[in-house]
């Protein structure tokens, strides 16, 4: 399995990175949302997920970005993993597009939770991957 993961704290991408090698999951990452798109582009992945505040373009107008796409990426599942918690950043997030929302910081059942989930979906609608 390769995620991508669009996020901009070095820190945060480390710790989703060592919870992913325990399952053998591969994790690219990106450092910015514009980063993330560009390896979308090049790369085949078969889930990403995206913080919400970068510097640039945030994480919603990347989902918007992603979910714009005249292909099968369009259809990536997305799941959003934030420190923010406004009130309303779940609805606005999954009206953006995204899949599913983990709160920082993040627990390993919860991750692997929420992607085992999506992928199930996926794989019952038919597949998603590019």
């Amino acid at each position: 399995m390769n995620v991508l993961f669009i996020e901009d704290d070095r820190m945060n991408r480390r710790v989703v990175r060592d919870m992913l090698d325990v399952a053998g999951v591969t994790m690219v990452e990106a450092e910015d949302a514009e980063r993330g798109l560009r390896l979308i582009d090049a790369q085949d992945f078969d889930m990403v997920l995206v913080d919400l505040r970068m510097p640039g373009m945030d994480g919603i107008t990347a989902i918007r970005h992603i979910r714009a796409r005249n292909d099968a990426k369009a259809r990536l599942p997305l799941i959003v993993v934030t420190a923010d918690t406004a009130v309303d950043l779940r609805d606005r997030c999954l009206a953006a597009g995204a899949d599913d929302v983990l709160f920082k910081p993040v627990a390993m059942d919860a991750l692997f939770d929420t992607m085992g989930r999506l992928l199930a979906r996926d794989a019952e609608d038919g597949g998603m991957i590019a």
